[in-house]
């Protein structure tokens, strides 16, 4: 089957791949050109499959859900490093200045990284500006997170959380 003129094998996971994703991601077009540039000409983040905020860095093994690359791609100063792996849920917001680190250098051996579960985020979370989630955290569905807050274990779902370290400040009906 082709939409347009490209086949729709070249979906992957659910989504189109690169040249779809742009052209489909809702982003103004100032910004779709110079991510497109940075990204697919001067290969800064360029191995990654969604549209990528120039001003980010996004690294390994990233799964994202369906709404959640328009936040990738228009966040900017996102670090999102997926050594053990990142998942992201569907519809999951994503504010400028988060960082997502999935693993730790290696007490022994600052040059390796420590084998750890990878970073999970549930359907419809919301991480806010500057907060930064930790190797090994799992965040169930429906999590607020604060900005500026440090998550350093996982929580469940449908949860307020602020802080350095992160805790629960209500619960979110």
């Amino acid at each position: 089957m082709f939409i347009g003129k490209y086949r729709i094998e070249n979906w992957v996971n659910g989504y189109p791949s690169n040249l779809i994703e742009y052209l489909y991601t809702p982003t103004s077009k100032g910004l779709r050109i110079v991510n497109f540039i940075f990204q697919k000409i001067f290969r800064i983040n360029g191995e990654q499959k969604c549209m990528v905020h120039f001003t980010s860095i996004v690294s390994g093994r990233i799964e994202i859900g369906k709404g959640v690359a328009q936040y990738i791609a228009g966040s900017s100063g996102c670090y999102l490093q997926g050594i053990n792996g990142i998942k992201i849920g569907e519809y999951s917001m994503i504010a400028p200045g988060v960082k997502i680190i999935s693993a730790n250098h290696n007490l022994k051996d600052f040059g390796k990284h420590d084998i750890v579960n990878p970073v999970i985020i549930g359907k419809k979370c919301w991480l806010g500006t500057n907060c930064v989630i930790l190797a090994g955290v799992e965040l169930g569905d429906n999590v607020i997170v604060g900005a500026g807050s440090i998550v350093t274990k996982s929580f469940g779902s449908n949860l307020v959380l602020a802080g350095n370290p992160a805790r629960i400040i209500r619960e979110n009906i």
